[in-house]
């Protein structure tokens, strides 16, 4: 073998690297949009599982791929770890696929049906439509197809190359005695581990090793103990996707890596003890393409049936071996490996975006009781609870940036931009809940006491506003129109009693019945009142607005907003005989 034969295989191994990555990229993406109708069928059933990892995995070849996903899934809280197991299972059986497509390049025979299954006959055929597809049509599906092929050409012509640079090989006893190390089982599980934690992909380094049987020097006693290694060298990409994930997504590539250790270790000594035993023929025979394929599939099959019945201890292992942790799981769920599959990367951000709604009203009704009554516990709660809606806000805003930017349905499209204008609003309720929570600590540092009248006052705004983040909170939730049309009249209301009880405390000054240092605390309670009821309002113009994908702007619709809904001045009429001054 001279520099040249090298620098082929190098170029074989380029080829065939970039080929697979191609195809499994279009491949991904032409399959992502149907998996999220997928999921939302799937249940605990094993057999669903399994079956949806292998077809999953079968179609965009790469079980480290579909694994990385299942990471993904399970730390946005898509499906659960139990759920994963079956199709970390069913995954590991899909990633045969590319191993039975590999082995067509070792098909020998002169009749015209073996012909045309050789690569080097139908591969220009595959390339020439895919170049085609890809540059000349404009509609994006046909553009993945074309890649998808083009992808399968690339690597196809890899492989040819590969197994051409190191056929001369096999005259070469240097190089059959270097093989020969592999045959010694642990040599062999850590060569094909290394390599596949390597190049981030078992189905390549089978492809590799198939390539090399073409020299004659592979027996099956070398490839088996390859094989097994390569399938634990995979789980290397779903560990380093499950960092800074939730607990139970690390779970997840934990089961991906115990199911297949477990699986090459007790596989390998029940083989290995058989073999001592009954000494098989075939291991010291050589192998070509089509038998390692065969070890290939019949490994993972054994390795699954041999472990599915005992998935739940799979679950209890990963569980302590990753423990819980006292981590904020929920702003977790944003995994970036979401992105792959943008429709369910779009249901969880707005699963984050209510986890944090729910957190900023909470926060925010826990101040208003700290009006009546402090306490020091509930303050540090609200502080922590505030730190958290920020970060929520980061943290989602950046996820629906990177969202943007991938190939979105008009609806999923219209969604983000909703959840990018409300992630503000939320963030500000909260933050003028820990206002309120410092106007408390300045009552009960001063000892500040309003009188009855004020108190009675303040009673009625607070529990406007009070409904109001309710009423937002839950049209939100709901996405429900109805409910949302009800907050505008409301705030509304809010604001009037804002200036009726300013006025009133106003007309105490003049009588002196009260402080301006009272007035001054006072004025900072209504200001962040009012204000939350006006952010309350911009969310439900935009639940209003975003429902029927216009964007008139807040003051375009407010101007529009008496005249097109008559129902309006009877919810304001209704709103503000409920929340009257003078009924106290």
């Amino acid at each position: 073998m001279d520099i040249f034969n090298a620098l082929t295989l190098a170029g074989g191994l380029a080829l065939f690297l970039l080929g697979m990555n191609l195809m499994g990229n279009a491949l991904e993406k032409k399959a992502g949009g149907k998996l999220k109708s997928v999921l939302e069928s799937l249940t605990g059933s094993p057999a669903k599982g399994f079956l949806l990892g292998l077809a999953v995995t079968a179609v965009i070849q790469s079980s480290s791929a579909t694994t990385v996903m299942v990471v993904g899934f399970v730390s946005a809280g898509v499906m659960t770890l139990h759920q994963a197991i079956y199709i970390i299972m069913g995954a590991n059986v899909g990633t045969t696929v590319t191993a039975w497509l590999l082995s067509l390049a070792g098909i020998d025979g002169s009749s015209l049906f073996l012909t045309l299954l050789k690569p080097s006959s139908f591969t220009p055929v595959l390339a020439l439509i895919g170049i085609v597809l890809y540059l000349f049509c404009k509609a994006p599906k046909k553009k993945d197809t074309g890649m998808i092929l083009l992808g399968f050409a690339v690597l196809m012509t890899g492989m040819n190359e590969m197994s051409g640079a190191v056929s001369g090989l096999r005259d070469i006893p240097e190089f059959a005695n270097f093989l020969l190390l592999f045959s010694n089982p642990l040599f062999g599980v850590l060569a094909g581990a290394l390599l596949t934690a390597i190049i981030q992909s078992s189905s390549a380094s089978v492809g590799i090793l198939q390539a090399l049987s073409s020299t004659g020097a592979v027996t099956y006693a070398i490839s088996i103990p390859i094989i097994m290694g390569q399938n634990i060298g995979t789980c290397v990409t779903a560990l380093l996707a499950s960092v800074d994930t939730t607990k139970n997504a690390k779970r997840a590539a934990m089961v991906h890596l115990y199911f297949n250790i477990i699986g090459s270790a007790v596989l390998l000594a029940l083989f290995y003890g058989a073999n001592a035993i009954f000494q098989f023929d075939f291991v010291q025979q050589t192998t070509n393409e089509m038998g390692i394929a065969i070890v290939h599939t019949v490994f993972n099959l054994l390795c699954t049936l041999l472990l599915m019945p005992f998935a739940k201890q799979l679950e209890k292992l990963a569980c302590l071996t990753v423990k819980a942790e006292k981590t904020d799981e929920e702003i977790r769920m944003l995994d970036e490996n979401l992105l792959a599959v943008p429709a369910i990367a779009v249901d969880r951000c707005r699963a984050a975006v209510v986890s944090m709604a729910t957190r900023a009203v909470d926060t925010f009704n826990n101040s208003l009781r700290m009006l009546e009554h402090y306490d020091a516990k509930t303050a540090e709660e609200i502080r922590r609870s505030e730190d958290l809606v920020d970060r929520y806000e980061d943290r989602i805003g950046a996820f629906l940036v990177k969202i943007s930017a991938e190939s979105l349905s008009d609806e999923d499209s219209f969604e983000c931009t909703k959840l990018l204008r409300l992630i503000g609003e939320f963030e500000r309720i909260s933050d003028h809940a820990v206002n309120l929570l410092e106007s408390a600590e300045e009552i009960r540092d001063k000892q500040i006491s309003f009188s009855g009248e004020a108190v009675r006052e303040l009673t009625v705004i607070t529990r406007a506003v009070a409904e109001i983040t309710g009423i937002t909170l839950d049209s939100f939730r709901s996405g429900n129109l109805e409910e949302a049309s009800r907050v505008e009249p409301l705030e509304q209301v809010i604001d009037e009693l804002r200036d009726a009880i300013k006025l009133n405390h106003t007309l105490r000054l003049q009588k002196n019945a009260c402080t301006i240092e009272h007035g001054f605390v006072l004025s900072d309670i209504l200001t962040n009142l009012e204000r939350v009821s006006d952010h309350c309002s911009n969310v439900g113009i935009c639940i209003q607005e975003m429902s029927s994908h216009s964007a008139l702007g807040a003051h375009q619709y407010l101007e529009t907003l008496p005249t097109e809904q008559p129902e309006f001045k009877a919810l304001y009429e209704q709103y503000r005989q409920k929340y009257t001054l003078d009924a106290v």
